[in-house]
């Protein structure tokens, strides 16, 4: 049976635009060299309480065990699938090449490479069942999940049906269970109608200590949301925010709205959950617009969300939960 893998893309998916152009899919854990070179695990085990001896006992073997699997366990004609934030997709491939220790194809942080032949279509986050969204958001960078390649099959619209193994062991690391939890966050975010978003935002604000202004539905002149630290709006910096809840990236004309919008000389945030162009994040860069992607919008839920007004919380409810440190 061939096996399904989901491999993360990086710490940011940094990597997916290489990993399409060179048909392939990567790790790192550079200082452990190439894995060929050790007859078993144990050994990588060794050579990793040299090179990473200041990493917890728990968190070297977690990353051995995923280097360890990537060389060992991967095989030709498995499916692999990643995860673009930035678009909320699954891209979907098949492995064509087993592992190569290859600093030269992607870069040198990440050496260990296997041939991938990825598949055009994407499926979109939305489409996934919640058990679907729950296992493949983000535990390890390198792990089976096999359970879900009828799903997945099925919305690529291929065919082929997987029998699922329930018996796969995964080692836990908790700052990967972490990104799990906020990746479920994110959804949570995104399914919010633009209204929502805006009040969200606004309870963020609030709970930086902001007085804030939201603007009713209609037209806005190209600002969302006014906030400022006293009650009249007198004391600078007057922040105007312009939120676009959308899954397509904001590009540099909407940034130059903003700019250009009332009160002229205020502060500028734009928060767009697509994400931006280059030429919105060229334009926000040499203007000091300040720019919030989903992922800065679900650090500062993580950060803020205890001191959020009990109404903008109750658009995302959340649970405190604790893990070993």
């Amino acid at each position: 049976m061939n096996k399904w893998w989901m491999v993360r893309a990086g710490d940011t998916n940094e990597l997916i635009p290489k990993w399409l152009t060179h048909q392939v899919a990567s790790i790192g854990w550079s200082d452990l060299g190439d894995p060929k070179q050790f007859a078993s695990k144990e050994k990588l085990v060794e050579k990793a309480n040299l090179v990473y001896s200041d990493e917890k006992p728990g968190t070297r073997l977690s990353w051995v065990g995923q280097v360890w699997r990537f060389f060992r366990e991967i095989e030709i004609n498995d499916r692999v699938i990643t995860y673009s934030k930035e678009t909320r997709e699954y891209i979907i491939g098949t492995v064509t090449q087993a592992h190569q220790y290859r600093p030269d194809i992607v870069d040198s942080y990440y050496p260990n490479v296997i041939s991938v032949f990825w598949e055009s279509k994407k499926i979109s986050r939305d489409l996934l069942s919640q058990g679907a969204k729950n296992s493949l958001g983000g535990i390890l960078t390198v792990f089976r999940v096999d359970n879900w390649g009828t799903e997945l099959l099925g919305l690529l619209g291929d065919t082929c049906t997987l029998q699922p193994n329930a018996n796969e062991e995964q080692e836990i690391n908790y700052q990967d269970f972490i990104e799990q939890a906020k990746t479920m966050v994110e959804d949570l975010v995104d399914r919010l109608d633009p209204w929502q978003m805006q009040d969200l935002v606004a309870g963020l604000l609030q709970a930086m200590g902001y007085q804030v202004a939201v603007s009713p539905k209609g037209p806005d002149g190209g600002v969302d949301i006014l906030a400022h630290r006293d009650a009249f709006g007198f004391e600078k910096p007057i922040i105007k925010v312009q939120v676009k809840h959308r899954h397509a990236a904001t590009g540099g004309p909407e940034v130059q709205q903003l700019l250009g919008a009332n009160p002229q000389g205020g502060s500028c945030l734009f928060v767009s959950t697509g994400g931006f162009t280059v030429a919105a994040r060229s334009s926000a860069q040499h203007n000091g617009v300040k720019l919030l992607d989903l992922t800065g919008i679900v650090e500062l839920i993580n950060e803020w969300y205890d001191k959020m007004p009990v109404d903008k919380q109750a658009l995302i409810p959340l649970k405190r939960i604790y893990v070993p440190s």
